[in-house]
């Protein structure tokens, strides 16, 4: 049965993976996208696009709106909207720290909660937040980063065990360096860098993310919940 999906961050690199990933499968996808515009494919796809900055508690419930008028109450979330503010400790603002856990934890806490009304009156429903390999491992110049993606694993844990008994599952995805446009910007000598510490030697492709999102939002994972599923490589076992 088709289900209503809605992926935050959809219009590019792992989200639009994951987008594309539900819509083939048959699912009504949504996506949230903050600038530029969807590509034309995803629409095709007969993929709904919704602008939202999630940092803004009334787009995010126009969002919603938008969505469960056209799609009906979501029943899967793919938190995965985020940005990055690099920069080390002693030069980092505190507008660069806040703006990003604004954004990549508080702004999850916007769309989940949302989301979770009408899971809790469905009696069931799917979250899946996406994480960071730089969340467990941390990064230099990432103090910023790693700790909005740290959060997002304590914040899926302590709803897995507030809202289990409403067969609503929460879990994390923690992606490793994966082949985006982000990453393709990084010179040679970087990206060669970081393959060398890969275990599986290469980056991952953003299909390979959306493949254990769909996973962990398909029947066969109905008993998982509060997982943090690693899709790095190998890059940050034993965290």
């Amino acid at each position: 049965m088709s289900r209503s999906v809605l992926v935050t961050g959809g219009n590019r690199g792992i989200g639009l993976a994951i987008a594309r990933a539900f819509a083939d499968a048959g699912d009504q996808v949504a996506i949230t996208y903050r600038s530029g515009e969807p590509p034309a494919d995803l629409v095709a796809l007969g993929v709904l696009p919704v602008r939202c900055d999630i940092t803004d508690p009334e787009q995010v419930e126009q969002a919603y709106k938008e969505v469960e008028a056209t799609h009906g109450t979501v029943e899967v979330l793919v938190a995965n909207a985020g940005i990055t503010r690099d920069q080390l400790l002693m030069r980092m603002s505190e507008e660069d720290f806040t703006s990003v856990l604004d954004t990549n934890l508080t702004g999850t806490y916007r769309v989940v909660k949302r989301a979770n009304r009408g899971m809790l009156r469905a009696k069931k429903g799917r979250v899946v937040l996406i994480s960071s390999v730089v969340g467990l491992l941390g990064s230099a110049g990432q103090a910023n980063y790693a700790a909005s993606k740290a959060g997002l694993v304590g914040f899926a844990r302590s709803l897995a065990r507030e809202l289990g008994s409403r067969n609503i599952t929460f879990n994390v995805v923690a992606p490793g360096f994966v082949d985006t446009d982000m990453t393709r910007a990084l010179t040679e000598e970087q990206r060669a860098e970081i393959v060398a510490q890969v275990p599986l030697a290469r980056y991952a492709r953003p299909e390979e993310i959306a493949a254990a999102v769909r996973f962990l939002a398909s029947d066969d994972a109905s008993y998982i919940t509060g997982a943090v599923i690693p899709v790095d490589g190998g890059l940050g076992m034993g965290h």
